[in-house]
């Protein structure tokens, strides 16, 4: 879900006027619409559809360092889509953005791109496959990747190995977003080993953990009246995982949907209901930072709580999203990301 919807759309003009969250619930008059029943194309599927509206490369990490200290790292290039038609050069109707960020226990580091399409600043290439955005770069064959960042006060550089498959949500990759049936093409890579070295004020840290890769795309992908979303990406101790989210509605009322991704890789998706979402306590924001999440079908019941209660991204459109610790009925790692908060 996440996120990149939010931000992508922010650009275009028709978010001033817009139905739903930041414009996500209006119209896509022209752009290409998810339907049920993908049959999706690799390596060609992991670059961009210019024919939707919206679309995003969305890595987060769960870090350690040798003397146990925690850490987190986003890395995410988004493509918004002005207008349908097809256009090369500054006639590229793409825009595009990246964000960047470093969690640590005390600090949340980050760092904002931008750039307009069709003129080399900022791309996506199915293969090999190469996303960037000035020298921001993720790029590999999706077994092993290389990405970089860096922001004023923070750099990173990482490589990544893939130790299971991919895996698609909602019905073979068509996630289901409302009541009404908005939805988006929505596949993960969350099996990543990552290891690399962290820049920080106080010095480079060497760090390894894991990483999880989004990749979604849509043009209408919420209805009206929904508000915000909280999202969840768990990596569990026994190498299980879920993806779940939470979006608010105007109503008081929410839509959830959920994935079980067993160490294997094989996935069981959860339509609305199945997962539920409750806020536990607050930081001084009034944004939840410790929430309980349960899946019964899979005896979850897990406390989710912030590394850092002020993982608050300070970009265009502000957003909260960063490392958490798992303890229940499962323990693990995983990240967090909430929109709609004020």
């Amino acid at each position: 879900m996440n996120v990149r919807m939010l931000l992508l759309l922010c650009w275009m003009p028709v978010a001033m006027q817009a139905q739903g969250f930041a414009g996500l619930g209006t119209q896509a008059e022209g752009f290409s619409v998810p339907q049920p029943g993908p049959v999706f194309d690799f390596p060609t599927d992991h670059g961009p559809h210019n024919d939707y509206r919206i679309e995003w490369w969305y890595l987060t990490a769960n870090l350690k360092a040798a003397d146990g200290t925690e850490y987190g790292l986003q890395w995410t290039l988004f493509r918004s889509a002005l207008a349908p038609e097809a256009g090369a050069g500054w006639t590229a109707p793409q825009l595009w953005m990246g964000h960047a960020a470093v969690t640590t226990p005390n600090d949340h580091y980050v760092s904002e791109r931008f750039a307009r399409g069709g003129i080399g600043q900022a791309d996506v290439i199915a293969e090999p496959f190469a996303a960037w955005i000035d020298d921001w770069a993720l790029q590999g064959d999706w077994a092993t990747m290389q990405m970089r960042a860096s922001g004023p006060e923070f750099a990173y550089d990482m490589a990544l190995t893939a130790e299971g498959p991919l895996v698609f949500h909602g019905a073979d990759g068509f996630s289901v977003k409302s009541a009404a049936g908005q939805a988006s093409y929505y596949y993960s890579q969350p099996f990543f080993a990552i290891e690399g070295t962290l820049q920080l004020p106080d010095g480079d840290i060497a760090v390894t953990g894991n990483a999880w890769l989004d990749r979604e795309w849509s043009s209408q992908p919420l209805a009206d009246n929904q508000t915000g979303w909280d999202w969840f990406s768990l990596s569990f101790d026994d190498g299980a995982k879920l993806m779940g989210f939470r979006l608010q509605q105007t109503d008081g009322a929410n839509f959830t949907s959920a994935t079980w991704i067993n160490p294997q890789g094989e996935t069981t998706p959860y339509s609305d209901g199945a997962l539920e979402a409750f806020p536990m306590a607050f930081n001084d924001a009034d944004v939840p930072v410790r929430w309980q999440v349960t899946l019964p079908d899979k005896g979850v019941d897990v406390t989710v709580a912030a590394i850092n209660d002020n993982a608050w991204m300070t970009t265009s459109v502000p957003y909260w999203e960063g490392p958490v610790t798992v303890s229940g009925s499962h323990s693990g790692v995983g990240y967090l990301e909430m929109t709609g908060y004020d």
